[in-house]
């Protein structure tokens, strides 16, 4: 048995929506322990020129529904990049797991060999649809899931490698 482009992407994906959503959790109940507002949390970055918790987050969700819109030949959601506070990031969060949720793995069927062409910026390559979900789509997500977590860690919050990696059920 061979591993779909579905079971490659789309529960992947869920699974790191679900992971961010746990480390919020944490990340809002220090907020409330140390009497700030978690909005704090959501500006803080690890560098001057990185981007905040929110665009990691925003990042995401881009990555997420538009590699499932790529790979599937379809129009992903488009969502405006104006998240400030953690109730935002979470309706964020919420409209890209509803609408991966949408997806049906036949759609991803085939899409292994779809020519898919990046435009991002300077960055203009063609990918195999295998290709491109392998070693830019997925990274780059994880990418933006990991630097979520190390800005949350930085800034005091009590996560490690158990809350990164979730649930195992």
């Amino acid at each position: 048995m061979t591993l779909s482009m579905y079971t490659q992407s789309v529960p992947a994906f869920l699974r790191g929506f679900t992971v961010l959503s746990s480390l919020f959790d944490k990340a809002e109940a220090f907020a409330e322990a140390k009497k700030i507002s978690p909005d704090i949390l959501a500006n803080a970055r690890l560098a001057p020129d990185m981007l905040p918790l929110a665009g990691q987050v925003q990042r995401m969700s881009d990555t997420a529904k538009n590699a499932v819109g790529r790979l599937t030949g379809s129009a992903a959601p488009s969502f405006p990049d104006e998240e400030k506070t953690f109730a935002d990031l979470r309706e964020r969060i919420d409209k890209t797991v509803a609408y991966l949720e949408t997806v049906d793995a036949s759609a991803l069927q085939g899409s292994e060999e779809r020519t898919i062409n990046l435009s991002v910026g300077k960055l203009k390559v063609d990918f195999t649809g295998q290709a491109y979900l392998t070693t830019f789509a997925l990274p780059n997500f994880y990418f933006h899931l990991t630097t979520a977590y190390a800005i949350l860690r930085h800034n005091g919050v009590d996560v490690g490698k158990r809350d990164f990696l979730g649930s195992f059920e």
